[in-house]
């Protein structure tokens, strides 16, 4: 009996790159290819995809190693796992963007054997991920590495502190709700199109901070956001109760900001859900802000040094901050996983953003599945 195969995945705007991933694929036994349905590719994204579910599973089908594909049954991250025991496949595949812990756990639990990919293209054509075919994604993301919500006056009044932020080539496409300035990111696309302005970065972010914060707003979004966007290499920023820095510092440094690029790994986690409220408790003491400015200070000296070990450390401390200070930034599962897989087996981590989003880790040695960030200098 031949062996089965089972692939998940959104399979929107359908590229070479898919068509690869499933020929590989299916090189293990029959593949199926379960297809994500609109509504969770929405609360996932946090956006539509742009084709349906029905004319993604058409595509897809249309590919000649794929045996069949149908709509996926659940939701969530593991959208497949009602399907396992209908398709009972021998195989998971995942590609490396694709790996997570839960897939993982979930086929050793049921005996299925799990499989991690690389990608790589056909030969003679280049290599192709969904959000490269997309034209938006010419544009920037940013990440917060350490300090993070002392932007905010009413932390940085109290004391004030440094947030170092890096900008990033759009190398993956990054989830809404995960911390990575996603919403900032739209408005500075509506404003200039799909490519950074020209002219003085700093100027730049002022002006993108302002049309995300028209007069009236009742929150004020970060203006890190906007300067890690819009700022070339990686920057520290400190704040001393205003919504903008008083002094920003920057590296452009190629080997700083490459060595930067290879001791960063993000592991996807859930992304926050809609109207999850981060500032339901807030313990803004002095020696609370202090450690979180202090954590973005060791980030910065440690990123200048290229010191893994003390970048890891601010981050943990980042983190460990966050979750004196603002509690509901960081939920009770999200602490419980830190503790069990990232504190003890890497240099630090923290999280991309405020409930979530992205496990951000420091390590020298490669972690198997996980993504690769890209600084712009």
């Amino acid at each position: 009996m031949d062996r089965k195969v089972l692939v998940s995945g959104c399979y929107d705007l359908i590229h070479a790159g898919h068509v690869a991933f499933f020929k590989t694929a299916a090189r293990f036994g029959k593949l199926f290819v379960a297809v994500g349905a609109d509504e969770n590719v929405r609360q996932l994204k946090g956006k539509a995809p742009y084709f349906s579910q029905e004319e993604r599973v058409y595509m897809v089908n249309s590919v000649r190693y794929v045996e069949n594909a149908f709509v996926a049954s659940g939701s969530g991250m593991l959208d497949f796992e009602p399907d396992l025991e209908r398709i009972k496949p021998d195989v998971f595949v995942v590609n490396q963007d694709g790996h997570t812990h839960d897939k993982e756990a979930m086929c050793n639990n049921l005996g299925i054997e799990y499989i991690i990919l690389e990608r790589i293209p056909e030969p003679g054509l280049p290599a192709r991920a969904s959000s490269s075919t997309k034209q938006e994604l010419q544009f920037p993301y940013r990440i917060c590495i350490a300090g993070g919500w002392m932007d905010q006056p009413w932390v940085s009044e109290i004391h004030p502190g440094i947030v170092v932020v890096a900008q990033l080539w759009p190398t993956l496409e990054f989830n809404d709700r995960s911390g990575m300035a996603t919403s900032s990111r739209k408005v500075a696309v509506e404003v200039w199109g799909n490519s950074p302005p020209c002219g003085n970065p700093i100027a730049n972010a002022r002006i993108l901070f302002g049309a995300e914060n028209p007069p009236g707003s009742k929150y004020i979004s970060g203006s890190q956001d906007h300067i890690g966007l819009l700022n070339p290499g990686i920057s520290r920023l400190y704040y001393e109760g205003k919504y903008w820095p008083s002094q920003i510092d920057s590296t452009r440094d190629k080997d700083i900001c490459d060595w930067f690029s290879n001791i960063i790994h993000l592991i996807p986690l859930e992304p926050r859900p809609a109207g999850y409220d981060p500032l339901k408790e807030k313990n803004l003491t002095i020696n609370n802000v202090k450690e979180l400015g202090d954590a973005g200070e060791q980030c910065w000296k440690s990123i200048l040094r290229k010191d893994a070990a003390g970048l890891g450390e601010s981050m943990t401390r980042t983190f460990l901050a966050w979750k004196r200070m603002l509690p509901y930034t960081v939920p009770d599962c999200v602490m419980k996983e830190m503790e069990a897989r990232y504190f003890p087996d890497y240099l630090g981590a923290t999280t991309s953003g405020s409930g979530g989003g992205y496990v951000v880790v420091a390590s020298e040695s490669e972690i198997a599945g996980s993504l690769k960030i890209k600084v712009r200098f």
